[in-house]
């Protein structure tokens, strides 16, 4: 404290021999200071002096012994610690309390830690992975099937169907002829390439073909009439 600081700055008694605060280059008694600037402890309502030690959060004062989780009254000063609705509470209360449960290994996801939600429930984000290559999932698209969580990738390798013609997945809709799935938009006439979904064809060596297509190829002629016999 510099030595040219003489009298207080408010009630000008002296404070030679007296502690002093400082603030904005000013001196102040102790008496003044606290009356003037000392902030009120969330705790107790009493003023916390400058002799003691003001612990701060989020804009809220206490004194360091009234810094303690509202449940247990274990002291938080420099402990973890979460907020509920403005009350502190220690890590294992709020948990008791307030945490959620992971899905998977039904261990309590702790205050402070990431937490991924899905249909509901809550995971670990360690345990938010896909079931067949384990890697995290995250806010990737993923697809769920019977309780089980995969990456689109895995699904599509895993059970999608993929188009007889073209090898790819079928990711919705498609056409079953012969057992065998395809995309609409490959499921044509093999001769003129017609779209044949919702349309009559008939199927030769298990290749599709519209009827006039088949009538010109393969169909067998009336003798009568020589029309193709359909």
């Amino acid at each position: 404290m510099a030595s040219h600081h003489t009298d207080c700055h408010y009630c000008l008694q002296s404070l030679r021999g007296r502690k002093y605060a400082l603030r904005d280059e000013n001196a102040y008694c102790v008496t003044c200071y606290d009356s003037l600037y000392a902030n009120s402890c969330e705790e107790c309502k009493q003023p916390i002096e400058c002799n003691s030690k003001d612990l701060s959060y989020k804009g809220r004062h206490w004194h360091e012994a009234c810094f303690k989780c509202a449940k247990c009254s274990h002291s938080l000063v420099e402990k973890p610690f979460a907020a509920k609705d403005e009350v502190l509470l220690c890590t294992k209360c709020y948990s008791d309390e307030y945490s959620s449960t992971c899905f998977h290994c039904q261990k309590t996801i702790m205050p402070g830690s990431r937490k991924m939600e899905f249909k509901g429930s809550s995971w670990h984000e360690s345990c938010f992975v896909c079931q067949y290559c384990r890697q995290p999932l995250g806010t990737k698209p993923l697809i769920t099937k019977d309780n089980e969580n995969y990456c689109v990738s895995c699904f599509e390798k895993q059970f999608a169907h993929h188009c007889y013609s073209c090898k790819k997945v079928i990711t919705s809709g498609g056409v079953i002829c012969h057992d065998q799935p395809w995309h609409k938009e490959c499921f044509v006439c093999a001769g003129c390439k017609t779209q044949l979904s919702g349309q009559r064809f008939i199927s030769k060596d298990e290749y599709p073909y519209c009827v006039d297509c088949f009538s010109k190829f393969y169909a067998k002629k009336c003798a009568a009439c020589k029309k193709p016999i359909t």
